[in-house]
């Protein structure tokens, strides 16, 4: 009976627009969830823990996110971790997700679907979006985003379904390469250098995010 009275129990907080509070807890540097998956998740040391938010997406879609930084001079992000669960609502059983990059990745015997993509701190934000939530969170605790960020997201399926997801996204600070998003955006002037930039950051990410499956 224990998830009928769950879906019954979200469904009256969305139908009210009531808060939501985390489900996961946080320890420094690791995330420890005990549903939808259970896992443990590790970031490195030097990361400082910015906040979570829990709220639904679009009315559609529970979403909870936790941030990590790790940043340099005037708390300006040099690496940002956005650690999201996220599944839709019972109300609408009619939404799976769509994820189709041929790109996959094996963290800790999860496999993740992999993308990436370059962004300029002034690019449009799409209001209520995940991403407005995560940059009021960093603005909330004095956190400022640099010029230019490059990003690598992976997304592990945890149901037939696909109706629930981990979604976990690594951002770099560009500025070490001395380009901008711009730059290496399709038709920008160093385009022919983000493979290789790309893979770096794939690799990267790859190196600083552990992940345990935990028994359920």
């Amino acid at each position: 009976m224990l998830k009928p009275i769950v879906a019954a129990v979200l469904a009256a907080v969305v139908a009210v627009g009531q808060p939501l509070s985390p489900d996961r807890k946080v320890t420094s540097n690791v995330i420890v969830s005990e549903r939808d998956p259970a896992v443990r998740i590790e970031l490195p040391k030097s990361v400082e823990y910015v906040g979570a938010d829990r709220w639904i997406l679009y009315g559609i879609a529970d979403c909870e996110l936790h941030a990590f930084v790790e940043v340099g001079v005037d708390k300006e992000v040099q690496r940002l971790y956005w650690i999201q669960f996220e599944q839709y609502v019972p109300s609408r059983p009619d939404l799976h997700h769509t994820y189709d990059s041929p790109r996959h990745a094996n963290i800790g015997g999860l496999d993740f679907y992999v993308d990436t993509w370059v962004r300029s701190k002034n690019d449009k934000i799409e209001p209520g979006s995940d991403r407005e939530h995560i940059e009021a969170l960093l603005r909330a605790k004095n956190y400022r985003m640099p010029e230019s960020m490059g990003y690598v997201r992976f997304v592990h399926l945890l149901d037939a379904e696909k109706r629930k997801e981990l979604m976990i996204i690594y951002g770099e600070d560009l500025a070490p390469t001395g380009l901008s998003a711009d730059d290496l955006k399709e038709n920008g002037r160093a385009y022919d250098r983000w493979p290789l930039i790309e893979s770096t950051l794939i690799e990267i990410a790859e190196k600083q995010i552990q992940i345990q499956q935990l028994p359920q």
